[in-house]
């Protein structure tokens, strides 16, 4: 009986579970980042390729 009682106050497993979900959550945080901001990261990356390319490697 002490042994099932011992097993059942062992709280690693749940620690493992939290830092898990923790993990998660900031993956996930990032990831719609990612999409939120490429779209924006792309257009800029192509006005500043379409005025390098019309103006010959000046761009103000």
């Amino acid at each position: 009986m002490s042994k099932l009682m011992s097993y059942l106050a062992d709280e690693n497993g749940a620690s493992a579970a939290e830092y898990a979900l923790i993990l998660a959550i900031v993956g996930v945080g990032i990831a719609v980042a990612a999409i939120a901001l490429g779209g924006s990261i792309s257009d800029a990356m192509t006005r500043a390729k379409e005025c390098i390319d019309t103006n010959g490697g000046t761009c103000s």
